[in-house]
C-alpha cells in the first residue's frame, strides 16, 4: 500500500521543479504572474523540495521493497515542506528540513546494511543537506547556504559515481584524494560560515568543487561507457558534460570567492545547480523513472534534444554573465526554462509510449 505513495509525491516533486523555475524566472526579471515570495523560494524549492523530495523518494522505493517502509518518512515531509511553501505557509522551511534530517535516518540505514565508502559519502551529503537547511532557518543568508545545499548534491552523486568507479580499479591514492577533496569542501564551508575567512573559505569550496570534477573525469566509468551506443552513451555523454560545467563552476568559485548575488553569483552557482546536476538528472532519468514507477521507458535519439537545449542556453547564460549582457542572459534563463519543460514533457511521453506497447 504505501509503495503506492511514490506516484504523488513523484508528481509533487516535477511540479515543484516547475514552481521553481518559474520563481527563477522571475528572479531574472520576467514579469510573469506569481504569488507573494515566490521568487525568494527559487532556491529552496529546487534544491529542498524538488531534489530532496526526488532523491529521498528512489531511496525509500528502494528501501521499502527490503521492509522498510518507513523511510518514506523523508520524501512525504519534503513533499509537504515543498506544497505549504508554494502555499505560503510558514510551517513550509520547518517540514523541508524535517524531511532532510529524515533523510539522515535513512543513510544510516543504507550505511548499516552496507557500510563502504560511497554510502558514508552520500550519508555526509545528506548531513550537509540538513545543516545548511538549519541555517537557513536561523536566518542565515542563502548565499552562504547555498554551498551546503551544494555539497548535499555533489557529494551525492561523487557518492553513487564512486560505487560505479569501482569497477574501473583505480588506484588507493586515488580514494585517498578522493576523500582529500570531501575534507576540503566541508573545511572550506566551516571557513566561510563560521570565521572571518569568508572569501578563503568560498575559495577552498572552489577548489574543491574543481578537484572534484578532475576526479570524476579521469575515474568514472563514464570515459570508458560513452564509447558504447544508445542509452549508455546518452548517460556517459551527460555525465561527462556535466562535469565539464562543475569545472566551470570550481574554477569561477576559485578566483571569484564568495559573491552574495550579481552576474558572477550566478555563473558559479548555475553552472553547478543545472550544469552539473540537471547533467545528471537528465542522464539518469531514463533509469530513475523506471525504478521509481514501476514502468519501462522508451529511450530515443529524441532524448538529446532538451540535453542541447540546456547545456546550450546555459552557455549563453554564462556568456552573458561574464559580458554584462543583462538581456541576453534573461534569455538565457527562460530558455533553461524552456529546457526543463521539454525534459518532462519527454519523460512523460516516453512513459505512455512504453505503457502503451506494454
Amino acid at each position: 500500500m504505501i509503495q503506492r505513495l511514490r506516484y504523488p509525491l513523484l508528481l509533487t516533486a516535477l511540479l515543484t521543479l516547475l514552481a521553481a523555475a518559474w520563481a527563477g524566472l522571475l528572479r531574472m526579471g520576467w514579469a510573469l504572474p506569481a504569488t507573494a515570495g515566490l521568487a525568494a523560494s527559487h532556491g529552496p524549492l529546487m534544491v529542498s523540495g524538488f531534489l530532496g523530495t526526488l532523491i529521498g523518494l528512489e531511496r525509500a522505493v528502494a528501501l521499502a521493497a527490503l521492509g522498510r517502509r518507513w523511510t518514506y518518512v523523508a520524501p512525504i515531509l519534503s513533499g509537504l515542506g515543498a506544497l505549504t511553501s508554494l502555499a505560503g505557509l510558514p510551517v513550509g522551511p520547518w517540514l523541508l528540513t524535517a524531511g532532510s534530517l529524515a533523510l539522515i535516518a535513512v543513510f544510516g540505514e543504507i550505511v548499516r546494511r552496507q557500510p563502504a565508502s560511497f554510502t558514508y559519502t552520500m550519508g555526509l551529503g545528506a548531513t550537509l543537506w540538513a545543516a545548511g537547511n538549519v541555517l537557513w532557518l536561523a536566518g542565515w543568508p542563502l548565499f552562504h547556504v547555498v554551498w551546503w545545499w551544494g555539497g548535499y548534491l555533489v557529494l551525492t552523486i561523487a557518492g553513487e559515481r564512486l560505487e560505479m568507479a569501482r569497477l574501473t580499479r583505480f588506484p588507493r591514492n586515488a580514494m585517498v584524494a578522493f576523500f582529500a577533496l570531501v575534507g576540503g569542501y566541508v573545511a572550506g564551508l566551516l571557513a566561510l560560515s563560521f570565521t572571518p575567512l569568508v572569501a578563503a573559505g568560498a575559495r577552498i569550496v572552489g577548489l574543491a568543487l574543481l578537484g572534484m570534477a578532475l576526479w570524476l573525469l579521469r575515474f568514472d566509468i563514464a570515459r570508458k561507457t560513452v564509447r558504447q551506443a544508445g542509452l549508455t552513451r546518452f548517460i556517459a555523454l551527460n555525465l561527462l558534460i556535466g562535469y565539464g560545467w562543475l569545472v566551470v563552476s570550481g574554477a569561477l568559485t576559485l578566483l571569484a570567492g564568495q559573491q552574495a548575488a550579481g552576474p558572477l553569483y550566478d555563473a558559479m552557482l548555475h553552472t553547478l545547480f543545472l550544469g552539473f546536476v540537471f547533467g545528471m538528472i537528465f542522464g539518469h532519468a531514463p533509469v530513475i523513472f523506471p525504478a521509481v514507477l514501476g514502468r519501462e521507458i522508451r529511450y530515443g535519439a529524441h532524448f538529446y534534444n532538451h540535453v542541447i537545449l540546456l547545456h546550450a542556453s546555459l552557455a549563453l547564460r554564462v556568456a552573458a554573465d561574464l559580458a554584462g549582457w543583462a538581456d541576453v542572459r534573461r534569455w538565457g534563463g527562460m530558455l533553461n526554462g524552456v529546457a526543463l519543460l521539454l525534459f518532462l514533457i519527454v519523460m512523460a511521453l516516453s512513459l505512455q509510449h512504453a505503457t502503451r506497447n506494454t
